[in-house]
């Protein structure tokens, strides 16, 4: 055989040696790949999730409805026919406690009431301020026996701090559209901070 056909043993250990490290090297790059990759995934369930928990919580302790259906007369004052129309209406009167569970002074400045209906369609409606609370009850007197203080929609919490009371929400629905809705939930508004949510998990009684 050639000597130019030969490798010297200390050529092929130095082959072998080469072969090994380009191995060993290539084992940590997926390695490294693959730890990227782990991280990455953890960060964005992380930020997902929302591990920081909200500045508030939101307690709904009792919720009852009145449903309105109103027809209006056949004749006007002076005895002469009119065309009739209805109105129907569904106030629906909310008493929540609410808890800052932060390290400074929250602000509320608004509730929404969101209804899902039996088409899968959402009907909002803003909570009325106290002040419109208060005239609701002086508007239908037989709503007074359940009459609870109202919560200001615009208040103030300090840290630790819990404040509590009810609010009114008025929708443009039929009984038999209330009787179907699907869910009935609440979404707190504070200003500069996430927003707080909370379901109706009880009986709603209408009355």
């Amino acid at each position: 055989m050639s000597l130019l056909g030969q490798r010297s043993q200390s050529e092929l250990d130095d082959t072998a040696k080469g072969e090994s490290l380009t191995k060993g090297t290539s084992h940590i790059v997926i390695a490294a790949v693959v730890a990227t990759v782990v991280v990455s995934i953890a960060i964005a369930i992380y930020v997902i999730t929302g591990e920081k928990p909200p500045v508030a919580t939101a307690q709904i302790v009792d919720i009852w409805a009145h449903p309105m259906h109103e027809v209006t007369p056949a004749f006007d004052a002076n005895g002469s026919s009119v065309s009739q129309s209805t109105f129907d209406q569904v106030l629906v009167f909310t008493h929540v406690r609410l808890y800052n569970q932060s390290k400074n002074p929250i602000f509320l400045h608004q509730i929404l009431t969101n209804v899902t209906l039996k088409d899968g369609s959402i009907d909002s409606s803003f909570a009325g301020t106290a002040s419109q609370y208060l005239r609701t009850f002086k508007a239908y007197p037989d709503l007074e026996p359940w009459f609870n203080p109202p919560i200001d929609t615009e208040l103030t919490l300090q840290p630790g701090e819990t404040k509590e009371g009810t609010f009114v929400s008025s929708f443009r629905l039929a009984k038999e559209q209330w009787d179907a809705r699907k869910t009935l939930d609440f979404t707190f508004g504070f200003r500069y901070q996430p927003e707080v949510k909370a379901a109706a998990t009880g009986a709603v009684i209408d009355r």
